[in-house]
């Protein structure tokens, strides 16, 4: 028993510091002119990746049934 409440402690302690974390890093932009050169080299760099990367481009052929493709797409 003592254990299972050691555990417990473990893991809600270990919640509260990600809370902590997450709150105090805050979610706020960029505003200074590297910084948006830099979110906009990286979002560039993300399409590129996505367009690069699909169904079509690794495996050269057509996506099937079976690829999580057709599942984004609301298709059964």
């Amino acid at each position: 028993m003592t254990a299972l409440l050691i555990l417990f402690g473990v893991l809600v302690g270990f919640g509260a510091l990600l809370i902590t974390t997450l709150l105090r890093r805050g979610s706020s932009r960029t505003e200074t002119a590297d910084g948006l050169l830099q979110e906009q080299q990286a979002l560039r760099q993300a399409h590129h990746d996505r367009v690069s990367f699909n169904a079509a481009a690794v495996h050269n052929s057509v996506p099937t049934a079976s690829d999580t493709y057709s599942r984004r797409q609301g298709r059964p």
